[in-house]
């Protein structure tokens, strides 16, 4: 029996990484699932991964800071399925995948500053503008936001992407608290650490002993979107902990 028979399901930031691992556990789960980047090429790949899963997997490529484009997403998700059920907002960069280094607060550009508030923020409301109607309309859904570690501490050269996670950590508690009674669960997930991703590139050999595999929180994820409305909602926590809290 597969743990996401019935779910349809938009993950952004699908193309790589964590975002393309879950994308692929879901479709083995049973769930239909959206895949969602700018990269239409690496997001083919993605599906054809999982083309012969339990779920079917759509590719709807789009720039999250983009209205016009989210909203064309979330209207295709429809079309094709019918619905739409969960949304896993995971779509993020940071200085460090953009120029494989970091910079003090006063010197980074104004830019560049914008530019990730904008994708790590924005983004994430705007899915949720678009995806939320159709959730309240069937009584239930289930919303995850990828975090960090650095959403729940500061860290030198880091603030672009601290302010962000911050910031998306008081978006998951509000969203949580506005709707808990229409059945609809909204909760934030982190690694526990570094990742196999884009961000980590620029290490050398002799400091990748710890980096995790990018499927690292695709248990946690899954039994999130398992949980059903009565579920846990408003909270934010490691992939490992969140393993524990819902065995």
């Amino acid at each position: 029996m597969t743990l996401l028979g019935g779910e349809t399901v938009i993950v952004t930031g699908a193309s790589q990484g964590l975002g393309a691992s879950m994308a692929k556990r879901f479709a083995r789960e049973g769930a239909n699932v959206v895949v969602t980047a700018r990269n239409e090429a690496n997001l083919e790949t993605v599906a054809a991964d999982v083309a012969d899963a339990a779920g079917k997997t759509l590719v709807a490529p789009a720039d999250v800071t983009d209205e016009n484009a989210v909203r064309a997403v979330v209207d295709a998700t429809i079309e094709e399925y019918g619905t739409v059920t969960g949304l896993v907002n995971n779509a993020g960069i940071g200085l460090l995948n953009m120029y494989g280094e970091q910079r003090v607060l006063h010197e980074v550009d104004t830019t560049d500053f914008r530019q990730i508030l904008d994708v790590n923020v924005t983004g994430v409301f705007l899915f949720s503008k678009y995806v939320v109607p159709e959730l309240i309309d069937n009584g239930r859904g289930t919303i995850i936001n990828v975090s960090s570690g650095l959403g729940r501490r500061g860290a030198a050269k880091w603030g672009p992407y601290v302010a962000s996670k911050w910031a998306l950590e008081g978006l998951t508690r509000t969203q949580a608290a506005e709707l808990e009674d229409d059945g609809i669960t909204v909760n934030a997930i982190d690694p526990g650490g570094r990742v196999e991703t884009g961000f980590w590139d620029h290490l050398p050999e002799s400091e990748r002993d710890e980096i995790l595999e990018p499927d690292v929180m695709n248990d946690a994820a899954t039994r999130l979107l398992a949980q059903g409305p009565d579920g846990v909602t408003g909270e934010s926590m490691a992939a490992d902990e969140w393993e524990r809290r819902l065995e």
